[in-house]
């Protein structure tokens, strides 16, 4: 189904035009592209601003209504107030069914739920891409591209050229450009947590050479003893000599 939009003709223009225009709930818009010069158009700003907030607008070939003619028309920009929810301005661009268009439109990523990765492998899935830059007719632009996640395993990627995309419709790269679009990856600490404890190496698996000198047990018993009995034959011999010479 066509989305319409209804315009009319703009004859005002500057800073103090478009602000007195948006007081009086009109938004500011320019409509370009084609074999026709650039005219300055103005929307009605409610039923813009609900339009911009759905996701088919952004990505589809629009019906411009403007002064009882028809248009084939893309949105190609607009602008927002920096804090209010206030639009500010629009941009659409004429299109013509024989001629290609490059249009970015949005991924719509399914059955990642399903998929090895996650139900099995405890991955977590991460969009790289959320939109990607297309080239065809008018009447081929999809709404948006499915990506089918459903043969997905731990650890591995998805990349552009991977994806599956209605016919005539294909990617726009830079010559050999493959970009990843997705991921699943295991988080860290659950990898982590699978790894075996370390077992200790036993004194015997150690070579001989690395193993520490055990001392001799006799000398290791022996020499307290040695040592004490020196103490105490000195300490004798000094107390006896000394009370002898005194007598």
């Amino acid at each position: 189904m066509a989305i319409e939009v209804n315009a009319q003709m703009r004859k005002e223009q500057g800073t103090g035009a478009s602000r007195r225009l948006r007081k009086s709930g009109r938004v500011p818009a320019v409509l370009y592209g084609g074999r026709q010069d650039p005219v300055n158009i103005d929307l009605d700003h409610k039923s813009i601003y609900l339009a911009l907030r759905q996701e088919k607008f952004h990505a589809s070939v629009l019906t411009l209504q403007l002064d009882g003619n028809s248009e084939q028309v893309l949105l190609r920009a607009f602008s927002m107030h920096p804090w209010r929810p206030l639009v500010q301005h629009v941009d659409f661009q004429r299109v013509h069914a024989d001629e290609p268009l490059h249009m970015k439109v949005p991924l719509h990523f399914v059955n990642a739920e399903i998929s090895p990765a996650v139900k099995g492998g405890g991955a977590v899935v991460s969009h790289v891409m959320n939109e990607v830059d297309i080239e065809c007719l008018p009447a081929r632009l999809p709404e948006f591209i499915t990506v089918d996640l459903k043969e997905m395993t731990a650890g591995s990627s998805l990349h552009l050229r991977q994806l599956q995309f209605p016919d005539g419709v294909k990617p726009v790269t830079r010559r050999n450009e493959n970009p990843v679009v997705v991921t699943a990856q295991v988080p860290r600490a659950i990898v982590e947590e699978e790894k075996p404890e370390e077992e200790a190496t036993p004194a015997s698996a150690v070579p001989a050479a690395k193993q520490p000198d055990k001392p001799d047990a006799a000398a290791k018993a022996g020499a307290p003893g040695e040592k004490g009995a020196e103490k105490g034959g000195d300490k004798g011999g000094d107390k006896g000599g000394g009370k002898g010479g005194k007598k």
